[in-house]
C-alpha cells in the first residue's frame, strides 16, 4: 500500500510539473530614460551580474528597439553537457523598446527557451537556468523596480508541448532544422563562415559570435535586412505589448562540420506562440527568405 501511494504521488507530482505553463518573455522594469541611457545602464546591470554581453544592434532599423545579446558560464556549461542543437541555447536576449514616452526592458525567458531547445535534457540542466534567471532579476532590480510578469502568450505553454513544440500538425519540431550546408571539418565551416562576413554578406550583418568550449559548435546571430527582411516581417508579427523586441536575432548553429538554423515555422511560431493562422499567412514566405539569406552566409 505505502508503494502505491508514493507512486500515486509522483504521478501527481509530475503531472502538475509539465501542466506548469511559460511564456516566451519577461517583462523586467520601465523607464523615462531614453535607448541610449538606458543601453548603458542595462549593460553594467548586465554585466555586473555574470551575464556576459556578446552582441547588441537596432532590430529591423527601428530607433525604437535595441537589442542586447548575453550569454552566461552557465548557459555554456549546460551547452556543453548536452551538446549537439542544444547550442541554439547558448544565448538570451534582452530587448529594450521606446513604447509611447516609456521605454521598456524585456528579455527572453530562461526557462522557456531552456524547455523549448533541450526537451526532456531540460531536467539535467534546470540548475544552471535557476542561476540565470536569478542573475537577470538581480541585474534589472538594480536598475528600477522589477516587475518580473512574464508574457508573448494569452494561457502560456505547457512544459510538456513546449517541449515537443509544434505549431500544428504538419510544422516543424525543434529537431526539424534546415541544414545550409555540410563543410569537410568544423574549421572548414567557420573559417568560411568568418571571411563571407568580413567580406560582406548582402542583408545580413554579424550581431555575435559565440563558441561552445571544447565542444565544436558556434552560434552566429544575424540581422537581416533587405526587402525580405526584419523591416518587412517584424512589423506582421509583432503586433502585442509589451512588444517582443527580444525575438530576434536570427542564428546559425554551426555543429561539427554542419550548419543549421531553426526553421522558420518554428522559429517564428515558438517566440509568437498565440500567432494566429490569419496572421501567419502574411509571413508566408518570411521562413524562405530567411534561409536563402542564411545560405549566403555559408556559400
Amino acid at each position: 500500500m505505502k508503494l502505491i501511494l508514493t507512486l500515486l504521488l509522483s504521478a501527481v507530482l509530475f503531472i502538475q510539473v509539465n501542466a506548469q505553463t511559460l511564456k516566451p518573455y519577461i517583462f523586467g522594469v520601465s523607464s523615462t530614460e531614453s535607448i541610449a541611457s538606458l543601453k548603458t545602464v542595462v549593460s553594467e546591470a548586465l554585466s555586473s551580474n555574470g551575464l556576459k554581453i556578446v552582441g547588441s544592434y537596432m532590430p529591423a532599423s527601428d530607433k525604437n528597439r535595441l537589442i542586447i545579446v548575453v550569454s552566461h558560464n552557465q548557459l555554456e556549461k549546460a551547452v556543453q553537457q548536452i551538446g549537439g542543437l542544444a547550442g541554439f541555447a547558448a544565448t538570451l536576449r534582452v530587448g529594450i523598446t521606446r513604447e509611447g514616452s516609456i521605454t521598456n526592458v524585456s528579455y527572453t525567458n530562461p526557462e522557456y527557451w531552456g524547455n523549448a531547445y533541450f526537451r526532456d535534457d531540460f531536467t539535467k540542466v534546470k540548475a544552471n537556468y535557476s542561476i540565470v534567471s536569478k542573475a537577470f532579476v538581480t541585474a534589472l532590480k538594480s536598475i528600477n523596480d522589477y516587475k518580473g510578469i512574464t508574457f508573448g502568450s494569452k494561457d502560456g505553454v505547457e512544459i510538456e508541448d513546449l517541449r515537443e513544440y509544434q505549431y500544428m500538425m504538419g510544422m516543424p519540431y525543434f529537431d526539424d532544422t534546415e541544414e545550409l550546408k555540410t563543410f569537410d571539418s568544423y574549421a572548414a565551416a567557420i573559417t568560411k563562415i568568418d571571411a563571407n562576413l568580413k567580406k560582406g554578406v548582402a542583408n545580413v550583418k554579424l550581431v555575435y559570435k559565440v563558441d561552445i568550449p571544447d565542444k565544436d559548435l558556434t552560434i552566429y546571430g544575424l540581422g537581416l535586412s533587405g526587402e525580405d527582411g526584419e523591416k518587412t516581417f517584424l512589423p506582421k508579427i509583432d503586433i502585442s505589448i509589451p512588444q517582443h523586441t527580444a525575438f530576434l536575432p536570427y542564428e546559425i548553429l554551426v555543429m561539427g562540420d554542419e550548419v543549421h538554423m531553426l526553421h522558420g515555422r518554428y522559429r517564428i511560431a515558438v517566440s509568437f506562440p498565440d500567432l494566429t493562422m490569419g496572421t501567419f499567412t502574411k509571413i508566408m514566405s518570411t521562413p524562405g527568405d530567411i534561409e536563402d539569406m542564411l545560405t549566403k552566409v555559408v556559400e
